[in-house]
């Protein structure tokens, strides 16, 4: 195996240093026409859907916000990914360049009293409540995330033609009743974040079509229902709609049926017996040969009670390189024989210092690809 990968890079090296370079694109964005503020596009894009993104990057308005606003980094990345992911379905990558959002800022955001987080929750002058007040008073609504879609135009100019957002619902809220004292955590029925969500996006589509821009664009909105404070899975987008060009009104929602799954636990066991049995089989199968094993984290993505991907991460202690090696085949040997070939296996092998090595298996493909790093 070793001397396979050794022989595989070599053949990678040669090839991509005889290869002719792809030629990058070279843009503008239409109100910023001169030389000053050329863009390019990467040739090359990593698969069919995913976008080729303009450089030099610019940073949303609004970055930071979101750390601030969300409790689990999970729900942090997973709301990003999983909004770019829906709107494929919208914004095609073949037609469209994707870019950071640049019209909703931070002090849109966040104003005191005027920004959009505040005027789509309950006052919040008391830091600490009872819990009837809590109850009163709960925050749903914890974010917004914004992206957009550009399209090449003949004169080699890129144009704003669509937006898509992401807001983001909370399903605990967590409130003291005393400086000092313990968080309390109260669930948040459903169907409230379904309301809630519904009457923020309205809210923020009007606010939006005010904004110099964006009057006459497409803009897809999709609601996220975060995860708990300490989950180790994310949440999950539920619902999602589409506002034609300079609609001041939203429709119809289309419900989106997708969930992140922790295995092996309760919820597998009872609701995905079969995955579930896989994962803990494949934990007794490390066990058996490698005593510094302590576990793993294994997370499920459905998409319609489908499984699309199974990602496990393995934090383990290494003492030396061989082991790394070691220890990544006998991985590979486990994936290539006891996972079925119908979704995306991911599996990070994580030390304390940084991730040794990675597996990867895409759906149809019966072979793992080993990446080790050094």
């Amino acid at each position: 195996m070793k001397k396979y990968a050794i022989w595989l890079i070599a053949t990678l090296l040669i090839l991509t240093s005889c290869a002719p370079k792809p030629k990058e694109e070279v843009v503008q964005p239409k109100d910023e026409q001169n030389d000053t503020d050329k863009s390019i596009v990467p040739s090359y894009q990593l698969s069919d859907e995913s976008y080729k993104m303009l450089l030099p990057f610019r940073p949303s308005k609004a970055r930071g916000v979101i750390t601030e606003q969300m409790g689990n980094r999970l729900d942090i990345n997973e709301v990003e990914e999983g909004l770019r992911r829906h709107s494929t379905s919208v914004f095609s990558p073949d037609d469209y360049y994707f870019e950071e959002g640049q019209y909703i800022t931070t002090q849109m955001l966040m104003e005191e009293e005027e920004g959009i987080i505040d005027a789509h929750n309950p006052d919040r002058d008391s830091r600490y409540q009872s819990e009837e007040e809590a109850e009163e008073n709960t925050r749903f609504f914890s974010h917004v995330i914004e992206q957009n879609y550009l399209e090449k135009k003949s004169d080699n100019s890129v144009e704003l033609k669509g937006v898509s957002l992401g807001i983001a619902l909370k399903s605990v809220y967590r409130f003291q009743t005393e400086e000092g004292g313990p968080y309390y955590y109260q669930d948040i029925p459903f169907e409230d974040i379904q309301e809630q969500g519904t009457e923020v996006a309205q809210s923020l589509l009007e606010q939006l079509r005010q904004i110099e821009g964006l009057e006459d664009v497409d803009i897809m909105i999709a609601l996220y229902r975060e995860a708990e404070y300490s989950s180790p899975v994310p949440g999950h987008f539920f619902a999602k709609t589409t506002v034609e060009g300079s609609d001041m009104k939203i429709k119809d929602w289309e419900e989106i049926n997708e969930n992140h799954v922790l295995f092996p636990s309760e919820q597998g066991k009872e609701d995905y017996p079969e995955e579930n049995d896989l994962l803990i089989e494949f934990g007794e199968e490390i066990d058996t040969y490698f005593p510094n094993y302590v576990g793993y984290i294994g997370e499920g993505f459905y998409e319609n009670n489908e499984l699309k991907k199974m990602k496990i991460e393995i934090p383990i202690e290494f003492y030396g390189e061989s082991e790394v090696i070691g220890f990544t085949q006998y991985l590979y040997s486990l994936v290539e024989k006891m996972f079925p070939n119908n979704y995306d296996v991911e599996i990070k092998i994580q030390s304390e210092e940084r991730m040794e090595s990675f597996i990867s298996k895409e759906a149809g493909s019966d072979e793992p690809v080993i990446h080790i790093f050094h």
